[in-house]
C-alpha cells in the first residue's frame, strides 16, 4: 500500500517570500519558523493558545482551534504549503487543507502515526522491504481481551492506542492481574499490550523525502530516556554497529518510500541485547532527538522540513561535528523539593566549549515540562559527552 499524495507532482516549488503554514504552536513550530525565515519564507501558525512558543517567532498567528473551518480556509488561502508540528492534530483538518493547498505530510500519513495499532499494522506490511518488525503485541479493547492475552506477552507495556507521549498513557505490567488493573485505569479506551524486550539501547533515524521522491537519511542518533522523556541524544550513536546502523537507515527509507511521504519523518528503533532491531514508533514531523542537527549538520531538520514543504531540493544531511544533546526540563528551575523557581546558571553552562543553548520561550517552568535543549559539539564525541556531563553537574541533573 502506498499513501502517495498524487497531487504532489502538480505543485511547483515555492519561492522565498511566500507563506508557509504550521498547524501547532509548540517549540517545534517555533524552531521551524526560525529556519524557514532564514530562507526568506514567512510563517503563519494556527494554534488555539495566544502565548505559545511559536507565537514569538511566527510572522502571523491565527488563534483558533485546529478544526475551525474558517481559520483553516484562511490559512490555506494564505500559504503555499502547510505542515504540522505534532502528530495529534486532526487528520480531517489536514485533509480539508489539502483540498485547498499543498500539505506535507499528508493526512493519510499522519493518521497512521496517530493510532498505535494502525502504525504496527503498517510496520508489519513494510517488513517485507524494511526487514524490521515491531514487538509482539495484542490490541485490548475490553476486559475479555485481557484474559485472552498469551502468557508470553507478559511482562509487557500497556499503551493507549491514541494520544499518549513522553511516557504518558502507558503502564508497565508484570502479571495478568496487573494488566487487568492497568487496563481498568485507562477508562475504557483502546489499548495495546507490547511484549517487554531485552533492550540494549534505543536509536532514532531521521529522514526526509521530497515531493520529487528523493529521500535522505541522517546519521544514527542514540537516545537515553528517563521516566519516558528523552534525556540525552548522542550522534553518531556510540554503540551501534555499522551493519545495524545501515539496516536501520535502510528500513527507514523503505518506510518513507512506502508511505509516499513528503517531509521530515523520525522512526525510533530498539536495539536488543542480541543486536537485532525492532521498530518502535514513528513521528511524522521533526523530532526531539533531531534537534542536534541545528548545530551539528549542514542542513537542520527544520530547514529540511521547509525545503520539502516548498518542493525545493533537499539539503545535505552531512554531520560536520560529533554532538551530544541534553534535554532541558522545568525541574532544573527548582532546587530540591522547593516550589520557588530560580533561573539556572546559564552563564556557567555557556562557558563550556561547544555549548549551544536553545530555550523555547515558554512562560512558566514546570517539572517534567520541556523547556529547551543544549547541544554540545566538539572535535570528538568523547569531548562532547564530557561537556554534557559537566553541564549536568552545573544544572543539578544526575548524569
Amino acid at each position: 500500500m502506498s499513501l502517495t499524495n498524487y497531487s504532489t507532482p502538480l505543485n511547483p516549488s515555492a519561492s522565498p517570500g511566500t507563506w508557509l503554514g504550521v498547524m501547532g504552536g509548540g517549540q517545534l513550530g517555533r524552531m521551524f519558523a526560525h529556519a524557514a525565515q532564514q530562507m526568506g519564507f514567512k510563517v503563519a501558525v494556527l494554534e488555539p493558545a495566544l502565548d505559545c512558543p511559536a507565537s514569538h517567532a511566527a510572522d502571523q498567528l491565527h488563534s483558533a482551534d485546529y478544526t475551525d473551518a474558517a481559520a483553516l480556509v484562511k490559512l490555506a488561502e494564505q500559504c503555499v504549503a502547510v505542515t504540522t508540528e505534532f502528530e495529534n492534530v486532526s487528520a480531517k483538518s489536514l485533509a480539508f487543507l489539502a483540498e485547498r493547498t499543498f500539505v506535507a505530510p499528508s493526512a493519510a500519513c499522519v493518521s497512521i502515526a496517530q493510532d498505535r495499532m494502525e502504525e504496527k499494522r503498517f510496520f508489519i506490511e513494510c517488513a517485507t522491504t524494511s526487514g524490521v518488525f515491531p514487538a509482539s503485541h495484542k490490541e485490548i479493547t475490553c476486559a475479555a481481551d485481557v484474559d485472552a492475552v498469551p502468557d508470553d506477552l507478559l511482562p509487557g507495556i500497556l499503551k493507549t492506542v491514541r494520544m499518549g507521549y513522553d511516557g504518558k498513557g502507558q503502564v508497565r505490567v508484570k502479571t495478568r492481574a496487573e494488566l487487568h488493573s492497568a487496563y481498568a485505569g485507562m477508562n475504557g479506551v483502546a489499548c495495546v499490550l507490547e511484549k517487554m524486550l531485552p533492550l540494549a539501547y534505543e536509536i532514532s533515524v531521521l529522514a526526509a523525502r521530497g515531493a520529487d521522491g528523493k529521500a535522505v537519511v541522517y546519521p544514527i542518533a542514540e537516545n537515553v530516556h528517563r521516566d519516558g522523556i528523552l534525556f540525552a541524544t548522542t550522534v553518531p550513536g556510540p554503540h551501534i554497529s555499522k551493519a545495524s546502523a545501515e539496516k536501520a537507515q535502510a528500513a527507514t527509507l523503505a518506510v518513507i518510500e512506502q508511505l509516499g511521504y513528503v517531509g521530515v519523518l523520525c522512526i525510533e528503533f530498539f536495539v536488543l541485547t542480541d543486536g537485532s532491531l525492532v521498530v518502535n514508533e514513528m513521528a511524522p514531523r521533526p523530532h526531539n532527538s533531531g534537534h542536534y542537527t541545528i548545530d551539528a549538520c549542514v542542513t537542520s531538520q527544520f530547514a529540511q522540513q521547509a525545503r520539502a514543504m516548498a518542493r525545493l531540493p533537499l539539503g545535505d544531511v552531512r554531520q560536520h561535528s560529533p554532538a551530544a544533546m541534553l534535554n532541558i526540563l522545568g525541574d532544573i528551575w527548582f532546587e530540591g523539593a522547593s516550589d520557588e523557581a530560580r533561573e539556572p546558571a546559564w552563564d556557567q553552562v555557556l562557558a563550556l566549549p561547544g555549548a549551544n543553548l536553545h530555550l523555547y520561550g515558554k512562560d512558566t517552568a514546570r517539572r517534567a515540562r520541556k523547556m529547551g535543549h543544549i547541544t554540545f559539539v566538539a572535535a570528538t564525541l568523547e569531548e562532547a559527552q564530557a561537556n554534557l556531563h559537566k553541564a549536568c553537574a552545573i544544572l543539578g541533573i544526575a548524569p
